[in-house]
């Protein structure tokens, strides 16, 4: 069953001012070590912070609290697959609200998904819940 969705677009252009005038403090702020370091690594440094920052917002919309009821920017960090696809990651407050809203018996997978096309970055996030026997079988 499906517990939340949420989407975000965010302008690569804007994130790489706020780059520009906040530097660390900026990074520090909203993204994990792991994030910054792929961000930091990429052509399009700004690019990656950007969509990260979507998924970011699209995830606090998919728990149904968006960032201003208290959700840590980096209670949700965004960390790549081998495969290169992009896996969400919640702890803290974020982590304790997808508890609140699991029914009992399921466990939840967030998925996202983020594309960009220069100047727009854009993130989906799709909270689902499985029933345990579903996933115990899946993966034994």
């Amino acid at each position: 069953m499906i517990l939340g969705i949420g989407t975000d677009l965010a302008n690569i252009e804007r994130i790489q001012g706020t780059l520009d005038r906040f530097g660390e403090r900026f990074k520090n702020r909203v993204f994990t070590e792991v994030e910054q370091r792929k961000a930091e690594r990429r052509k399009d440094i700004a690019g990656t912070y950007a969509k990260r920052w979507a998924a970011k917002e699209a995830c606090s919309k998919a728990l149904g609290t968006g960032l201003a009821m208290g959700i840590s920017w980096k209670d949700m960090h965004v960390t790549n697959l081998r495969t290169g696809q992009p896996v969400m990651q919640v702890t803290g407050w974020a982590k304790e609200r997808l508890e609140e809203m699991t029914p009992e018996g399921h466990e939840a997978t967030i998925h996202v998904t983020l594309t960009d096309d220069h100047p727009w970055a854009q993130a989906f996030v799709v909270i689902e819940a499985l029933p345990i026997s579903a996933v115990q079988g899946a993966s034994g």
